[in-house]
């Protein structure tokens, strides 16, 4: 359901053994006519309650935009569907819980496009962390800057209640990676911000955004998602999702190539290679929780769910100037 962010071709487009595409809705006639002209998709019907009532199937996949994924996830979760999505799931904390409710009183699976668990960099990262390299975490830093591309980007994107906000956009990746990676929740969000900055054309499009979080542990972490990227670089800054990390025994830092390890009592940093990456991982882990056949490490629903209601508290934090926001 829904065509309206190039994402949702990672799904479209998968090769999974036993499942089969046996509809695709989309209702905004713009993009109906785009998709049939270029054969990207084989679009069966334009109304997603006809679709509802008239195809059999077993799971909806959603790449609407941002505003309208939480109806679609709960309508078809109340008729029985299991669902994957595009990220963000939703964009309201009271949709968030009524997919909770629902997948759990109606044991169904909720997945989402977190692709970051697919990387040979965070892959070696968590490997790294977890082999107490670096010992107790203590303070982590992040940058998730993107180019703005306003002219190529979809027209909703900037348009009023559909994009839902640059925390919710973007920073579910960090709410999701860093939790995995060193095995600390998060506690809460100190303080967080977003604000127009770069896109003046939108003034109510806020292209900046920075978060303050503390972990379990009293870990500090600091984030920037902002659009501040050049878009003439597209997405091959090395600054592109950076993660450092400081602990008690060294420091570790992520580049687009590999890791590069400070250790204490070391004179000479180690360059650490990635390990191989995992092909379609997020949807691999999602049709394996469908099965009953979950492995560990998968992305589950409870972690799909977590990580989207931490990022929409995040969020709200930064909308409404709150401070000391408790987290899961």
């Amino acid at each position: 359901m829904g065509f309206r962010h190039g994402h949702i071709f990672g799904v479209y487009n998968a090769k999974c053994a036993d499942v089969e595409i046996v509809g695709a809705c989309e209702e905004h006639a713009e993009t109906r006519a785009s998709l049939k002209q270029s054969g990207q998709a084989n679009v069966t019907h334009d109304k997603f309650e006809k679709m509802l009532d008239e195809l059999d199937f077993d799971i909806l996949a959603v790449g609407d935009y941002y505003g309208r994924r939480g109806a679609i996830l709960i309508e078809a979760l109340k008729r029985g569907k299991h669902v994957i999505s595009d990220k963000p799931i939703c964009t309201r904390l009271t949709e968030v819980n009524e997919i909770e409710r629902l997948a759990r009183q109606m044991n169904l699976a909720v997945g989402c496009q977190l692709d970051q668990r697919s990387s040979g960099i965070v892959l070696a990262l968590r490997k790294l962390i977890r082999n107490g390299e670096i010992g107790e975490i203590h303070a982590i830093a992040f940058g998730g800057q993107h180019p703005l591309n306003y002219k190529a980007r979809p027209s909703w994107y900037f348009e009023k209640e559909k994009h839902g906000g640059t925390i919710n956009d973007i920073t579910i990746h960090a709410f999701n990676t860093l939790p995995w990676v060193t095995g600390l929740r998060f506690a809460r969000v100190d303080a967080a911000r977003n604000w127009n900055a770069r896109l003046k054309e939108v003034p109510h499009f806020k292209d900046a955004a920075q978060v303050m979080l503390t972990m379990e542990n009293g870990c500090g972490v600091l984030g920037d998602v902002s659009y501040f990227a050049p878009d003439s670089f597209g997405y091959t800054l090395p600054q592109y999702w950076r993660y450092t990390l400081w602990g008690s025994g060294g420091v570790v830092e992520t580049t687009p190539a590999n890791l590069v390890l400070y250790r204490d009592g070391e004179k000479e940093p180690r360059i650490i290679p990635p390990d191989k990456p995992i092909t379609g991982f997020y949807l691999d882990s999602f049709l394996r929780e469908v099965r009953g056949q979950s492995a560990a490490d998968d992305l589950t629903t409870s972690e799909v769910i977590h990580s989207s209601r931490n990022t929409l508290l995040a969020q709200k934090a930064a909308d409404d100037g709150l401070h000391d926001v408790a987290l899961e």
